[in-house]
């Protein structure tokens, strides 16, 4: 299991988001954003995505482009 931190971790930390918070307003538990946030291996689901996007009061589409700006379509 690779704990360096994922892009969603380093995005969270740049907005000094807290993990606690954003576990009690979205449902999601404390230990799925931990996997979320330090495990590269661990995939991100749209919806849960979504629901941090709202909890921290910052637009899902920013945040989606912000997480996801490395991601590139192959060369065919």
């Amino acid at each position: 299991m690779n704990r360096r931190m994922t892009p969603l971790g380093q995005y969270l930390t740049k907005k000094s988001a807290s993990k606690a918070e954003i576990s009690r307003k979205t449902g999601i538990s404390k230990s799925r954003i931990s996997e979320l946030t330090l495990n590269t291996s661990t995939q991100l689901r749209a919806r849960e995505l979504y629901l941090i996007a709202l909890a921290i009061d910052i637009d899902p589409g920013e945040m989606f482009k912000a997480i996801f700006k490395d991601l590139k379509l192959e060369n065919k």
